[in-house]
């Protein structure tokens, strides 16, 4: 999540148990603590691909931040004795306002290495966009008075129980997205292929849900009250390039941590030829932040470089317009395809073969 929102939530959690003892003290040393995790992205691992795939390394690990919530509360207990703060509680304090940090970003779609150094993918719940303003807000109002008005735990209660609530509203609205598409894709044997459901930007109540369907995937946009039927779209994914981009330390690398949500394609300039691969988890159709530059073309084949970080297209005013459009008309058929274009049409004619099947399979010209 965003540093505010990370901020707001470690003060909550720092007032609402050391809040008591240390009154506003204990907010400001819980935002500290809240944002500490995200300071690795200071950190230079060498090229664009390891910079994305270590950041959510150990310092967003359980059992790191375990290790040093109890050296912290220990040199606590032992260096600042006239509060008369227990071990026990210097260690919830500190165990609790640095665990939720990663915590709350594995409901996200980026994903967090909750068990580094143990090797395993990143865990990704992708249930809230990673700026979700429904979220922050309870936590911002009830920081923002308590820091005004004075310790009052029933604020930080409030704020932290209607986040917390927002948290499991977003898992339920998950599965019943989730619950919707499982028939449309067995229709089209397509139960099995991997599957991402998350939501949108800064909501949670349109999701989109992309499907690895062999050599292309799937796209479809579907609100939490829609009354018809989703339609799916099908864009290349660039399989034929997957091969090669495996056999490059940074492109098996970029498959750990996004698995098979990547699509690839070649790009020329500057006299060559290079690889390029694109997380598909983030963003949306037309604007996916994080494209990589992974190798130049050499001969038959590739030769890896230090990858780059290319400049992807961002969002502008008319996709964001007709996001929100899209969030509060249940009833309008949107294509995902509109927002690679969004001064289009957006009504269902405005998608290509779309009115021979809800779930129509085409590729974007």
């Amino acid at each position: 999540m965003d540093s505010l929102t990370q901020a707001c939530l470690g003060a909550a959690v720092g007032g609402a148990i050391l809040g008591p003892r240390l009154g506003r003290k204990a907010l400001l040393a819980g935002a500290v603590l809240g944002t500490l995790p995200d300071l690795d992205v200071m950190i230079d691992y060498g090229d664009a691909v390891a910079d994305y795939t270590y950041h959510r390394g150990f310092s967003h690990s359980l059992l790191v931040l375990s290790a040093l919530a109890l050296i912290l509360a220990l040199l606590s207990a032992r260096f600042i004795t006239r509060r008369g703060i227990s071990l026990r509680q210097w260690g919830l304090f500190y165990g609790a306002c640095l665990l939720t940090h990663p915590l709350l970003d594995a409901f996200t779609a980026y994903g967090t290495q909750l068990l580094w150094p143990l090797s395993l993918p990143p865990v990704s719940w992708s249930s809230i966009f990673i700026i979700d303003p429904l979220y922050t807000l309870p936590l911002f109002v009830a920081v923002v008075y308590v820091l005004l008005r004075g310790y009052r735990s029933h604020a930080l209660v409030w704020g932290l129980a209607l986040s917390s609530a927002y948290l499991v509203f977003s898992l339920g609205a998950k599965g019943i997205i989730d619950a919707r598409v499982e028939p449309l894709l067995a229709r089209q044997g397509l139960e099995d292929a991997p599957r991402l459901v998350q939501p949108t930007p800064f909501n949670t109540l349109l999701w989109r849900v992309t499907v690895i369907d062999d050599g292309d995937y799937q796209e479809a946009l579907i609100g939490l009250f829609d009354t018809q039927a989703p339609l799916f779209e099908s864009f290349p994914r660039g399989a034929r390039l997957e091969e090669a981009a495996l056999n490059i330390a940074s492109g098996r690398r970029l498959y750990w941590f996004a698995g098979p949500f990547l699509s690839y394609r070649t790009q020329a300039g500057d006299g060559t030829t290079g690889l390029i691969a694109t997380d598909l988890r983030l963003g949306m159709p037309g604007f996916h932040p994080f494209v990589f530059y992974l190798a130049a073309r050499d001969g038959d084949g590739w030769e890896p470089i230090a990858t780059q970080l290319l400049t992807a297209r961002s969002a502008g005013s008319r996709a964001l317009a007709l996001l929100a459009r899209r969030i509060f008309s249940p009833d309008l058929r949107l294509c995902p395809s509109a927002f690679i274009r969004p001064s289009r049409a957006v009504s269902v004619e405005a998608c290509p073969s779309s009115k021979a099947s809800a779930y129509g399979r085409f590729s974007i010209p």
